[in-house]
C-alpha cells in the first residue's frame, strides 16, 4: 500500500463518517417532525437530501478514481469496494428520511391516528444501529458488526406491531385510512433503513474477514 493511497483513503473515510453522521441527524429529525407535525422541520430535511447525495456521488468519482489509478488488490480492493457500497445504502437511507419528511407534508397539522411512541422506538434503533456499524468500520471490528445485525429483528417486530394497530384502526375506522397508510409508509421507511444498515454491516464484515456473511449465518437472506 503506497503512502499516497493510505491518505486517500483515510480522508475518504472521514467523508464517509460525516455522510453518515447527516444521514442520522436526518433520520432522527425527520420522526421529531413526525411527531411534533413541524412541517419546517420536514421542508429543511427534503432540502438537505441534496447536501446527502452530492457528497455519495463526490465519494463515488473518487472511488472510482483510486480503482483506476492506483490498482489497488486484495484486502485494499475490498475496503474501495466497501466506501463504495456503503455510500450507495447511506445515500438511500438519506432518501427514505426525506420520505418520511415528504409525509409529515402529506399529514399536515391533521391530528395523528395513533400516538407516537413506536416509530420514535424504531428511529432510535435504527439511528444506533447505523452509529454502531459506522464505529465498527472504522475500527474494523466485524464481530461488532455481526452483533448489530441482530438489532434489525427488533425494528421488524415494531414495524408489525405498527401495522396491524394501524391495519385495525382503518377497519374499525374507514375515515382515518388514507392518513394511517401515511404512517404506514413511515414506519416502513424505518424498517428499510435498519435493513440499509445490516447491509453496511454485512459489508464490513466481508472487508474485514474477507468471508462471505452468508458463511457466518447474519445475511437476512
Amino acid at each position: 500500500m503506497t503512502t499516497s493511497f493510505r491518505k486517500t483513503i483515510d480522508a475518504m473515510e472521514l467523508d464517509l463518517i460525516s455522510m453518515g453522521k447527516a444521514v442520522e441527524e436526518a433520520i432522527l429529525s425527520s420522526v421529531e417532525a413526525l411527531k411534533h407535525r413541524d412541517l419546517q422541520c420536514a421542508e429543511k430535511i427534503i432540502k438537505d437530501d441534496e447536501l446527502i447525495n452530492e457528497r455519495r456521488w463526490k465519494l463515488e468519482d473518487e472511488c472510482i478514481n483510486l480503482i483506476a489509478l492506483q490498482q489497488p488488490v486484495a484486502s485494499d480492493l475490498r475496503e474501495v469496494i466497501a466506501i463504495l457500497n456503503m455510500i450507495t445504502d447511506l445515500e438511500r437511507m438519506g432518501d427514505h428520511a426525506e420520505g418520511i419528511a415528504k409525509i409529515v407534508l402529506l399529514l399536515g397539522t391533521e391530528e395523528p391516528v395513533k400516538s407516537f411512541e413506536d416509530i420514535p422506538q424504531m428511529a432510535q434503533i435504527a439511528a444506533d444501529m447505523l452509529r454502531r456499524c459506522l464505529k465498527a468500520f472504522v475500527e474494523r471490528d466485524a464481530k461488532a458488526a455481526e452483533e448489530i445485525c441482530k438489532m434489525d429483528d427488533r425494528v421488524d417486530e415494531l414495524h408489525e406491531k405498527i401495522y396491524q394497530e394501524l391495519l385495525n384502526k382503518m377497519i374499525e375506522n374507514p375515515r382515518v385510512i388514507t392518513r394511517a397508510t401515511y404512517v404506514i409508509w413511515a414506519a416502513h421507511n424505518l424498517e428499510r433503513i435498519a435493513d440499509r444498515v445490516t447491509n453496511i454491516c454485512e459489508r464490513i464484515v466481508y472487508f474485514v474477514s474477507g468471508s462471505n456473511p452468508k458463511d457466518l449465518n447474519i445475511s437476512r437472506y
